[in-house]
């Protein structure tokens, strides 16, 4: 199982969630207080497991409603993903990948570690 780890920044708070292995596969903007960082993660828990994948990098692809995986490419060329809430706020982002399957394979594991418990970290 995965884990949240809350970390103070200079300007707030933010999280990032492990895979068992350590790997971070999602992380969060930074957030004002630490009540509010832990409702994000809430957030997370809540909108993950059901949220669509809208594949942007479709050509012609379909909207979804929020809450929603959306898959893209960035500048450098990367596949990224955001997930957002049903509000339309992003809760949480992933980090680049070569392949738009490992990108997949990375929203997968957000909603299997999606109710990981939470680590506060100094």
């Amino acid at each position: 199982m995965g884990k949240y780890v809350v970390k103070k920044t200079n300007t707030g708070f933010k999280f990032d969630l492990k895979a068992s292995n350590g790997e971070v596969i999602a992380n969060s903007e930074v957030y004002t207080s630490k009540a509010a960082c832990m409702n994000g993660i809430k957030s997370v828990m809540t909108n993950a497991p059901a949220a669509a994948v809208e594949d942007q990098t479709a050509e012609g692809y379909e909207t979804c409603k929020n809450p929603k995986f959306e898959v893209y490419v960035d500048k450098a060329g990367e596949f990224r993903f955001r997930l957002k809430a049903k509000n339309g706020q992003i809760i949480a982002t992933g980090e680049g990948y070569k392949a738009k399957k490992s990108c997949l394979n990375g929203i997968e594991s957000i909603r299997k570690n999606s109710d990981s418990p939470v680590e506060e970290v100094e």
